[in-house]
């Protein structure tokens, strides 16, 4: 016989403030690399593009 999923309801959560605060900060402190990663792609990808179809970002044209 199946075992039926068991259901867990949260009510409340008890986060001391400091701990949030660090966990924000730790946070924000992260996205810095990230959004590097993700301007070096997005740069990769519009190059590809001015060098594929003859236009880059903001409708430069390469000559």
């Amino acid at each position: 016989m199946a075992e039926q999923p068991s259901r867990t309801v949260l009510t409340n959560i008890d986060i001391p403030f400091g701990s949030l605060v660090l966990f924000f900060v730790k946070a924000s402190l992260a996205v810095i690399p990230a959004a590097i990663i993700v301007s070096f792609i997005l740069a990769f990808i519009s190059w590809i593009l001015a060098a594929v179809f003859g236009f880059g970002p903001m409708g430069w044209t390469v000559r």
